[in-house]
């Protein structure tokens, strides 16, 4: 069986997070964005090694904010700034053992944000520094981007994956058989919209919809009318009613009707519930100290029953343009390797 991109709930051998550095980007909030990012990888650390990678120089002070003893190693290697869920490697496993991880090129969304070369770069470096073997790619693909369940199927947005600003000389069929080609599925299941007003990331498929299990997808379906995104998720919802996976079964539709808005520096943000992060026994989730938060928790929690969900004040990183999903990347485990007689 050929190499595939497991499922997020599958066993982690740890996560990987980057330091925030770009000035242009944070702004005035630089100093809380790194205290959001510390208080997320301290809560991840709680159920997995986290490793915290700073642009040479800044190791010392995201150590000091991480805290020492709270399984969470910081290195020092060249980083233009601190989204790892689309700059870091994207991993694959086979069964009989195998690691390898895939090295898409990025392009900061479309050239949004120069330079971007370092985190262009970076998923080498890790690879290198981690021995996993390197799948090179030369597609621009951000692993927000889509959503797989380990078995076959891959979620994506249109919106997203054919905006001319990604990969202009790729047809959608080529896009498509890059995907099934470098990360194992059979399946790709295209959703026609992102965010409307997600211009960060041109409309991730991780602020719309996630695999929660085998033929289960919890999908962002904003209940007030007046929401920029309540129609685009109706839409997008009678698309994955109207789909099988890989393995032809029908989709089982959770909905995720909470959202929750807050002012940062001024500015309107979003702070979005779905974009989660799930770690052994655990699931870390966004969230914006407003009454929203505690029905989203609850939605998520019952869409994991058997992990710990715990939730994460990260406004700025919302500010910033992401979540905690949007932030971490997750090192799968190495499965155990079996004998001809299956012992």
């Amino acid at each position: 069986m050929a190499l595939r991109m497991p499922a997020e709930w599958t066993q982690h051998e740890g996560c990987l997070m980057a330091w925030p550095t770009r000035d242009d980007l944070w702004g005035g909030v630089l100093a809380e964005a790194r205290r959001e990012y510390a208080a997320v990888a301290r809560a991840i650390s709680e159920f997995e090694p986290v490793t915290m990678v700073a642009l040479p120089g800044q190791g010392a002070e995201a150590r000091e904010l991480c805290g020492t003893g709270a399984g969470v190693e910081v290195v020092e290697l060249p980083i233009d700034d601190s989204w790892f869920r689309d700059s870091g490697p994207i991993f694959v496993l086979g069964p009989d053992g195998e690691r390898a991880a895939v090295d898409f090129r990025f392009n900061s969304w479309g050239r949004k944000h120069h330079p971007f070369d370092s985190d262009d770069r970076i998923s080498a470096l890790l690879l290198e520094r981690l021995g996993v073997r390197r799948i090179a790619s030369e597609m621009i693909l951000e692993g927000g981007a889509i959503t797989v369940d380990g078995e076959g199927t891959l979620i994506t947005t249109e919106q997203c994956l054919l905006h001319p600003n990604r990969n202009p000389g790729l047809t959608k069929e080529q896009i498509e058989a890059e995907l099934v080609a470098r990360l194992g599925v059979t399946k790709v299941i295209w959703l026609p919209y992102g965010g409307l007003e997600d211009t960060e990331t041109d409309g991730h498929v991780d602020g719309v919809c996630a695999f929660v299990g085998p033929g289960r997808v919890l999908v962002s379906l904003p209940d007030d009318p007046e929401h920029p995104d309540h129609r685009r998720m109706q839409e997008n919802r009678a698309v994955l009613e109207a789909a099988t996976d890989a393995q032809g079964r029908r989709l089982e539709i959770l909905e995720l009707p909470q959202t929750a808005f807050v002012e940062v520096d001024g500015e309107e943000t979003e702070v979005s519930y779905l974009n989660f992060y799930v770690a052994n026994g655990g699931v870390v989730v966004p969230v914006a100290d407003v009454p929203s938060d505690a029905g989203a928790l609850a939605v998520i929690a019952s869409a994991f029953p058997d992990r710990k969900v715990v939730g994460v004040r990260t406004r700025v990183v919302g500010f910033g343009g992401g979540g905690v999903h949007c932030i971490t990347q997750q090192i799968p485990a190495v499965p155990a390797r079996t004998t001809e007689s299956g012992a």
